[in-house]
């Protein structure tokens, strides 16, 4: 009977499994071997370099600088992300105030229409969220120059995308906006889970708002903001991050690459100066990066699992 049940799980497994071995494992180990080459991307010759490539990417400026934004993307977007849609969660859930014949703990008011207006950015794909921002950081029509000057600072003019001491940040800013709302709608699900005889009990207890938020709701959501975590963290190493800052700088990556990330530079290197072996290599160091991210997030955020 047992060799049965394994029998028939193997079976089940062996299709899926072969699939994601073929068309997502073997992927990465042809790029680690095409990273020992000098292959173009172009001709089917190529020769074994052995560690020219990583010589090289170590001795790379850009690499570098690269890397350091990459990391800023990994760490600081998930962390503004994660955190705004936090509390906007927690208000729209339980934060609101007491109303005459109303329930002890509910959201603030028009709670429902504050989810559609945060999720409303999911409808939009990346980018175009990229190219309406393009526009609203345009420093002499753009939406946000001209409200500054609506308001009376219009001494305050910055270039935005076109200072390198700003370019990054007002990226960064965009793929929160564009990703907060999902949180929100997660964390919201989880956080109507909770059963609200805790929360009751909480402030019959004397805990304000602050002590609830801290000491129930985060611990009994801690999962569900772990894994967003990390999830958010591959998001912004990857795809919304090429996608915003290809479509909304110069160059892309500029002014002076000042908003070049680890997979811009990879597109860059294999489809605009044809060399794809030299942009594999660049891929491996990201996903070490990428899995060193989501390895450090799982540790540091490792606690015992609560449940009510």
């Amino acid at each position: 009977m047992q060799h049965g049940k394994y029998r028939f799980i193997v079976g089940f497994l062996a299709v899926p499994l072969g699939l994601y071995a073929l068309f997502v494992v073997w992927p990465f180990v042809q790029s680690i071997y095409y990273s020992f080459t000098d292959w173009t991307g172009l001709s089917p010759d190529f020769e074994m370099v052995g560690f020219a490539n990583y010589a090289r990417m170590l001795d790379d400026e850009i690499f570098w600088k690269s890397l350091r934004h990459s990391l800023l993307f990994a760490l600081l977007v998930p962390v503004v992300t994660i955190g705004l849609a936090l509390f906007l969660s927690f208000m729209i859930n339980v934060g609101g105030r007491r109303r005459r014949g109303g329930p002890v703990i509910s959201g603030v008011r028009g709670s429902a229409f504050y989810k559609i207006v945060y999720f409303f950015p999911q409808v939009l794909s990346i980018a175009i969220v990229a190219l309406l921002f393009a526009f609203a950081y345009n420093p002499d029509s753009g939406a946000i120059n001209s409200l500054l000057r609506a308001v009376g600072l219009g001494g305050v003019q910055p270039l935005w995308l076109g200072d390198p001491d700003l370019a990054l940040w007002a990226v960064m800013a965009v793929i929160v906006w564009s990703t907060v709302g999902f949180f929100v709608v997660l964390f919201s699900a989880g956080m109507a889970s909770i059963p609200l005889d805790l929360y009751e009990a909480a402030l019959l207890d004397g805990a304000n708002r602050i002590t609830t938020f801290f000491r129930l709701t985060l611990p009994l959501l801690w999962d569900t903001v772990q894994s967003g975590w990390v999830y958010m963290g591959i998001l912004a190493l990857g795809a919304e991050s090429f996608a915003v800052v290809h479509i909304m700088t110069t160059g892309p990556g500029g002014p002076d690459y000042s908003t070049t990330v680890m997979v811009l530079y990879v597109y860059q290197k294999a489809f605009r100066d044809g060399q794809a072996a030299y942009a594999t290599t660049i891929g491996v160091a990201l996903l070490l990066v990428t899995l060193a991210f989501a390895a450090l997030v799982m540790k540091l955020g490792r606690r015992e699992r609560l449940e009510y």
